[in-house]
């Protein structure tokens, strides 16, 4: 499956959660990640993330694509990464 990942945690934890993000998928903005992942990693990814992050204060949303074939990205002004799947 291929997700979209994006967050909004409390600056005291946002390099963990970047770490654990880049362990699985392709980082393309400060706090955004994309690729493909199959359930078992975004299960583990899920747990992890759940270990640092603070409900009340931190947001993670997660974008699930069954197929990227109805996908279509656009980006406007600076590439940030070379990945371009969508």
């Amino acid at each position: 499956m291929y997700v979209i990942i994006t967050y909004d945690v409390q600056q005291k934890r946002v390099a963990k959660i970047l770490k654990i993000c880049k362990k699985y998928l392709n980082h393309i903005q400060k706090s955004v990640f994309e690729g493909n992942i199959t359930e078992l990693k975004l299960r583990n990814l899920k747990n992890e993330l759940s270990e640092f992050i603070l409900p009340q204060y931190d947001s993670v949303i997660i974008y699930h694509l069954d197929s990227i074939k109805y996908a279509k990205k656009e980006q406007l002004g600076m590439v940030q990464s070379t990945s371009n799947i969508i």
